[in-house]
């Protein structure tokens, strides 16, 4: 592109060409504060018209969930559960109560819980932007508008936005929504995460943004988080042809996982529930690296039984019959409380019981959880393997472990903490395999909320510091003998992925439209470039530096 054209630039996320007009979403819905209050004789219908205003507003978000897999389920499910939350639900009704009309109230009460989540930070305050999207959805359906969200483009588009809440997200039509750009945001964000999920190029924190209005033809470059303003249409049609091809090229990619001389490497997909394993299974993924398991927890009143989890886990392993599936037990807490365990409230939910702690409090959930696996493993005569999140300590591990094996299951933990990477080799002497989440150690070791635009660049997998502690955990593994893979996003990013192999990672978990991107570029480089670019990109000391340097050794 010519230097003159105005560029505006943000975090990479997903990467592609995309070029198309611009949209922004349209305006929410206002409510006015200081209304006329409501009289005494109408307090209990207006009680009654704002608790069916939000039961239409959940329903409508499981509805959604149900005709989608993947991130995109989890977080609509979560969010259904947001606007059926007893919390939220009695602050707004105890406003109607004192005479405050429903959409005042259903205001008021979102900005008292608005004002908690920000106060308790990390993943909670993630979920402001989630609740104020709950709040417009149920004042729309007050009012009688239509539901709010991102308007259905004639053509395909841009779309450029302050945030997005996962509700719109998940339901961005690829076809039509060609890029997508945020303000807000960060890599591992819903948005990032969902975009990944949908292969749509996106960008996430860029600052100057709101100076690109709705209508301009903008070039997007999801490979090096760039937007040019009104480029050279010929030069701009001539990059999309150029990245379309690229496209076919690694959409041909069959695999297996191996470097171009020969040195294999898992390439597994992420998934969440049957529908998606059997989407995935439709890709070249060799197996299942992270079987997210919590979907079914979600949005409960009540702990599904044995039997029910039992049939659901059942759907994946059948999905990838005679292939590696590996599942990771209940991961709730913090962002995605579960309404039947117990929990006190905590001044820093991401620091607080969440993950495996979630059984210390809650005896039986965890045990009955891997009843269900092994009556899902024995019905389809498979053996998958099981891994527990959030494992902090040796001990953690071969409790854990010793449940697992006594199921006749294989037995393995994540490292997401960095005690767990700096002890990997004490780890490894209780379990059979270790696998990264990269999204949970980055934002630990950089004491980073993930989902903070601010922060994006502390919580960014290509930040040295984190790689050092998966260089740490992989050599753990090589010592022992046993496997070390990478099951968070940083696997998705096909140059990452060939860092990760350098540093000694052996399996890569993604989401299944970021499989064929991966494997083609593992296939295009050999195991001594991959450990040239990983040796090059430790020495370094920011991501901008690491990605730099990884560019010089394997190419973009």
């Amino acid at each position: 592109m010519t230097e003159d054209r105005e560029i505006v630039r943000g975090t990479p996320v997903v990467p592609g060409i995309a070029y198309a007009p611009v949209i922004w979403p349209a305006p929410r819905p206002e409510v006015a504060p200081g209304s006329a209050r409501i009289d005494e004789a109408s307090r209990d219908a207006e009680k009654v018209r704002f608790e069916e205003a939000a039961a239409v507003v959940s329903q409508r978000l499981r509805d959604r969930a149900a005709s989608v897999s993947g991130a995109a389920a989890e977080v609509l499910q979560a969010n259904a559960a947001m606007a059926a939350d007893r919390g939220w639900l009695g602050a707004a009704q105890k406003l109607i109560a004192g005479g405050t009309p429903a959409g005042e109230a259903a205001a008021e009460a979102t900005e008292q819980f608005v004002t908690l989540f920000t106060k308790m930070g990390g993943l909670m305050a993630e979920r402001v932007t989630d609740l104020r999207d709950i709040r417009d959805r149920v004042v729309s359906e007050l009012l009688g508008l239509p539901e709010p969200g991102i308007p259905v483009p004639t053509t395909p588009s841009i779309l450029c936005a302050q945030d997005l809440a996962p509700a719109d997200t998940a339901g961005l039509d690829p076809e039509l929504i060609v890029g997508l750009v945020t303000v807000l945001g960060g890599p591992t964000s819903h948005t990032a995460i969902i975009s990944r999920q949908l292969g749509i190029p996106c960008v996430v924190a860029v600052r100057d943004l709101e100076s690109v209005v709705s209508g301009t033809p903008v070039l997007l470059d999801g490979s090096v988080g760039e937007l040019v303003m009104e480029p050279d249409p010929v030069e701009a049609r001539a990059a999309v042809e150029h990245g379309r091809a690229e496209r076919l090229r690694i959409q041909s990619w069959e695999g297996p996982g191996r470097t171009s001389d020969g040195h294999a490497v898992s390439i597994l997909a992420n998934v969440q529930d049957g529908a998606g394993a059997r989407s995935a299974s439709g890709t070249a993924a060799e197996g299942v690296g992270l079987f997210r398991t919590e979907l079914c927890f979600l949005d409960r009143d009540s702990e599904p039984g044995v039997d029910e989890q039992a049939e659901i886990y059942g759907e994946v392993l059948d999905a990838f019959a005679g292939r590696k599936v590996v599942i990771r037990t209940l991961d709730a807490g913090s962002d995605k409380p579960l309404r039947f365990a117990n929990h006190a409230e905590e001044a820093n939910p991401a620091l607080g019981v969440r993950g495996i702690r979630i059984a210390e409090q809650n005896p039986g959930i965890l045990s009955r959880q891997l009843d269900a696996v092994a009556a899902a493993a024995k019905q389809t005569q498979s053996q998958p393997w099981v891994m527990a999140p959030m494992i902090s300590t040796p001990a953690e591990a071969e409790s854990f472990a010793a449940e697992v094996r006594a199921r006749g299951l294989v037995p393995g933990v994540m490292v997401e903490v960095p005690a767990a990477a700096l002890l990997a080799d004490r780890l490894l002497r209780h379990v059979d395999f270790l696998s990264i989440g990269t999204n949970d150690l980055a934002q630990y070791t950089m004491a980073a909320d993930r989902m903070s635009s601010d922060l994006a660049s502390l919580t960014d997998p290509w930040q040295p510091a984190v790689l050092a502690l998966v260089a740490r955990t992989a050599e753990a593994g090589a010592a022992a003998g046993k496997p070390v893979g990478v099951c968070g996003e940083a696997a998705a990013d096909p140059l990452l992925a060939c860092v990760l192999i350098g540093l000694g990672v052996t399996s890569l978990s993604c989401a299944g439209a970021a499989v064929s991107g991966v494997g083609a570029k593992v296939g295009s480089v050999t195991l001594d470039d991959c450990r040239r670019a990983a040796e090059d990109v430790l020495a370094t000391s920011d991501p901008v530096e690491a990605r730099a340097a990884a560019v010089r050794v394997l190419g973009t």
